[in-house]
């Protein structure tokens, strides 16, 4: 009899843990979902403001003789563009920009010379290192030069070429800050008789946004 019951105790104990397994199994939390974090890209258009300063050089030539003079000065504009980024890092884009140039020069007899707006379109290549854009670009410029005094007003405007390097960098998502060198070969024109070309060289800091 006593062997009876100790046979029974063990069964019960035995059913018992095997149910308590059971439910132990069955109590097992599910593993946590995996949430990839999208990867920033600067794929996408973008709008922003920059300002610097340039330091340029203007020669006037005729038959007379000629002169020439340095035109230095604070700049202020807009840049609009839009950027293809690959899985690669490569990135491949299109940019324009709209400037004012405060550079104008006073003469003996009350002449004054500037060269005022200026713009261009440009093509963009870089590499991206997740926030940071490192970029080459290059492409068409302009500007237009005026000369005014006694009896002159004459403006002409100038197209020529445009090369540069810069870096962006995003400091969230959408806002990025840039800096950058550019030098503008505007080409020459026809200014009150002379024979007139410029150039600058720039050196810009701005801030964008990107969408």
């Amino acid at each position: 009899m006593k062997a009876l019951f100790i046979l029974a105790a063990s069964a019960a104990m035995t059913a018992s843990s095997v149910v308590f397994a059971a439910d132990a199994v069955e109590q097992i939390p599910a593993a946590p979902e995996v949430v990839e974090t999208p990867s920033f890209t600067w794929s996408g258009p973008y709008i922003g403001l920059h300002g610097g300063y340039a330091w340029g050089e203007g020669d006037a030539t005729a038959a007379g003789g000629g002169s020439n003079d340095n035109f230095d000065g604070g700049r202020f504009g807009g840049f609009v563009g839009y950027n293809w980024q690959f899985s690669n890092g490569f990135v491949a884009g299109v940019e324009g920009d709209l400037n004012y140039d405060w550079n104008e020069n006073s003469y003996t007899g009350g002449f004054d010379m500037d060269t005022g707006f200026s713009g261009g379109l440009r093509g963009r290549v870089g590499y991206a290192f997740d926030r940071a854009l490192l970029y080459a670009a290059g492409g068409w410029t302009m500007t237009n030069i005026s000369v005014e005094g006694p009896g002159v007003d004459d403006d002409d405007t100038l197209h020529g070429w445009t090369v540069g390097a810069g870096l962006d960098y995003a400091f969230t998502d959408n806002f990025f800050g840039r800096v950058e060198y550019r030098y503008n070969d505007y080409g020459d024109g026809d200014l009150g008789g002379f024979d007139t070309d410029f150039n600058q060289h720039i050196i810009n800091v701005g801030i964008g946004v990107k969408f």
